[in-house]
């Protein structure tokens, strides 16, 4: 039988014992960071995901610096191991004085938010000009009962679409999918009608990662008419694994691995794996966040200058188009107590990021050095081709710091982008149409903040191995009531006592 990444369980381990001791940490809170050596500008460390491969130009972190009258330590993670890291700074008391965690990975914080590991930051944010202004939906659907912790880092509610080479569906006189079928011929014939020319058969439709919600599998069963993570009806919650529509995604990514139009090990593939297939031409299609596309083409076009990609984000189904969204928001940056000690050093954090958002510091973190980056015509940022290369390498995983980048005003517009960041900006606005939301966000679950991450770890694996063959849909079945065994029928009976409530 397939056997989950022992990762996922190392975590789980290590979230447990960190949950033992949480309770403990506010009465231990040693000295904060201390003072980065030369000067009296503040000294700030910063946890923060990778999405590049490479950090920001010294010189940008240099001019950020400069401008905000702070020492800084960006302590840069890479996205594919980030949530390790992140939790290893938890539960060994070791966090930065600033620390990001993903939309994804913020249940797994709550209990150590509860035992006032973290600053409630919300009766501070009216003190600065910027961060009083932030979107006070946003950061209540971030809250932690009713309590504000984090900063939010902002995205619209959905991304997600598919990316394919469009050199490929004009070599085979293919039309870019509308359907779930369409979807699947494309598939097949980039698998098996030697999409690339060489004339051997070796591509795939499509590479996918050892990821349900991020890979391929969460956007499929939107199509599907899945429901995002839980469904309600008539005041009854029901999980998205128990619905006929989760079965109809399992059976899809079956028919897809048995026909070896995946990845065979996409059960165990990285994301940086995943990527570097496809820019690389082993496979011709991508299903994920569609702001990726740019760079995936830089990429691609530096091995091939042939490659061409196309975007399509409806894709018809069942129930018509669906996609699912999360909160806008996509993680939040948290205040360590321990790092903090004091509430005027809290406040110089919190001025820090406040600073952040003012025109040139906001505009130096979004585009870069005007004439070096980009450059402006009639007040507005013209991102040109060029320099594209230019921003990845050395502006873009700056975005990570930036606090509520798409409500900020102080934003310059930008009157014209690379023309396929155009496209993916433009289908994600599209995407507004057809939204699945998640109906539990605002809900409560004490259970659910305390044993999700080891219940996901059943639904996980037996969705993988229910897809590979391992087990049939009655083993399926078996797990499912592991699941609601193990805690889940507690999560649901907490969920509808909390839906119950709120009417």
């Amino acid at each position: 039988m397939f056997k989950k990444l022992r990762g996922r369980k190392s975590l789980i381990f290590r979230i447990t014992v960190f949950l033992l001791i949480a309770s403990l940490l506010g009465g231990c809170m040693g000295e904060g960071d201390k003072q980065a050596a030369g000067g009296d500008s503040p000294y700030i460390s910063i946890l923060a995901p990778l999405h590049f491969p490479q950090p920001p130009s010294e010189k940008v972190v240099a001019e950020m610096e400069r401008l905000t009258g702070v020492q800084l330590d960006l302590r840069w993670v890479p996205e594919g191991v980030y949530t390790d890291k992140m939790i290893t700074g938890l539960t060994t008391n070791s966090l930065a004085k600033v620390s990001f965690v993903k939309f994804s990975d913020y249940n797994l914080v709550k209990n150590a938010i509860r035992s006032n590991v973290f600053w409630e930051i919300g009766p501070y944010l009216e003190e600065f000009p910027n961060l009083k202004n932030l979107d006070g939906e946003i950061l209540n659907q971030a809250a932690v009962d009713g309590k504000i912790y984090g900063l939010y880092t902002e995205r619209p509610s959905s991304r997600q679409g598919v990316i394919l080479r469009k050199d490929w569906l004009n070599r085979l006189h293919l039309k870019e999918p509308q359907t779930i079928e369409e979807l699947y011929e494309v598939l097949r014939q980039f698998t098996y009608n030697d999409p690339d020319g060489n004339g051997e058969q070796d591509t795939l439709g499509v590479v996918d990662r050892n990821d349900l919600v991020y890979g391929i599998f969460k956007t499929l069963s939107s199509y599907f008419g899945t429901p995002n993570n839980w469904k309600v009806d008539e005041g009854r919650i029901i999980p998205e694994f128990m619905t006929d529509q989760y079965m109809d995604t399992m059976n899809f990514m079956k028919k897809l691995y048995d026909e070896k139009l995946i990845n065979q090990d996409f059960a165990l593939t990285s994301k940086e794996i995943q990527r570097n297939r496809f820019i690389r031409g082993e496979a011709g299609v991508f299903i994920g966040s569609m702001t990726d596309v740019q760079r995936l083409s830089i990429e691609a076009r530096a091995i091939n200058p042939e490659a061409e990609f196309t975007l399509v984000n409806r894709i018809k189904g069942p129930y018509g188009y669906r996609v699912w969204s999360i909160p806008n928001y996509n993680g939040l940056y948290l205040f360590s107590k321990k790092a903090i000690p004091t509430e005027k050093e809290l406040k110089e954090v919190l001025g820090f990021f406040d600073r952040t958002m003012d025109k040139d510091v906001a505009n130096l973190m979004m585009y870069g050095f005007e004439g070096r980056h980009y450059y402006t015509e009639n007040g507005k940022v013209i991102l040109p081709e060029e320099t594209s290369q230019l921003r990845v390498n050395e502006v873009n995983p700056l975005y990570s710091l930036t606090i509520a980048d798409i409500g900020n005003k102080n934003i310059m517009e930008v009157a014209k982008k690379e023309q396929l960041t155009y496209v993916a900006d433009q289908l994600s606005q599209d995407n507004e149409s057809f939204l699945v939301d998640d109906p539990t966000v605002q809900l409560s679950s004490p259970t659910f903040d305390e044993k999700n991450a080891e219940l996901t770890a059943i639904i996980v694996d037996a969705t993988y191995n229910y897809i590979l063959g391992n087990i049939d849909a009655e083993g399926f079945g078996q797990e499912v009531e592991r699941w609601k065994r193990a805690g889940g029928e507690q999560i649901i009976a907490e969920f509808e006592a909390s839906l119950a409530a709120k009417k």
